[in-house]
């Protein structure tokens, strides 16, 4: 279901699902990170849908806060962004111990031009959302980094996960995306680009 017009990169609320479809194939990242074939394969089968609460505190700072839900109502890991660009570690029940920064920026502010092309005008003049995670290595014993620019985790996570969120028009269809670079921290694997689509199916 394309995204309504009200729901933007200023006002993400609402509940989506991957579309697998559409979606690029992420299984090389994961096997990159560490993530065993058993889990790999169980993320293959199941749908996942994303809570999404976007809002901002008393202190002025912008929170975007995504309760994961995989096929049969199974619990996943909560994804809570502050987009302050504030360092801050987490316990990810795929990943391990991971750590990550998020934060508001314009396309030009982003140096990669897979992660700052392809989006909609009301996403650009919003601007995107630009997350980074990285393998807390003392404590996981991985190392990667991820980097993405969203409009809109299932992340792929030292190495280097970079990622952005926004809206793309796919197929005619107004979609919440997030564009994804993956690097091995010691260069060796990557980057490895992916798109990641999603379906907004109502309010949450």
């Amino acid at each position: 279901m394309a995204a309504p017009p009200e729901v933007t990169n200023k006002n993400l609320t609402g509940k989506y699902i991957m579309n697998k479809t559409l979606s690029d194939d992420s299984d090389d990242i994961l096997k990159l990170q560490g993530v065993s074939w058993f889990k790999r394969r169980a993320i293959s089968m199941f749908t996942l849908t994303l809570g999404v609460k976007h809002y901002t505190d008393e202190a002025g700072i912008e929170h975007i806060d995504v309760e994961q839900t995989l096929s049969g109502g199974i619990k996943g890991t909560n994804e809570d962004r502050a987009l302050d660009w504030e360092e801050r570690g987490e316990i990810d029940d795929v990943f391990g111990a991971v750590i990550g920064q998020s934060k508001r920026v314009k396309a030009e502010e982003v140096e990669d031009e897979f992660l700052k092309s392809g989006w909609t005008e009301d996403a650009l003049e919003d601007g995107l959302v630009l997350a980074v995670d990285w393998s807390d290595t003392p404590k996981s014993g991985m190392e990667w980094r991820a980097e993405m620019v969203r409009l809109y985790r299932f992340v792929l996570l030292v190495p280097h996960n970079l990622q952005t969120w926004g809206f793309e028009i796919l197929n005619g269809e107004r979609r919440h995306a997030r564009h994804l670079k993956f690097t091995s921290s010691n260069k060796k694997d990557g980057p490895i680009f992916k798109h990641l689509y999603y379906d907004y199916i109502g309010p949450s």
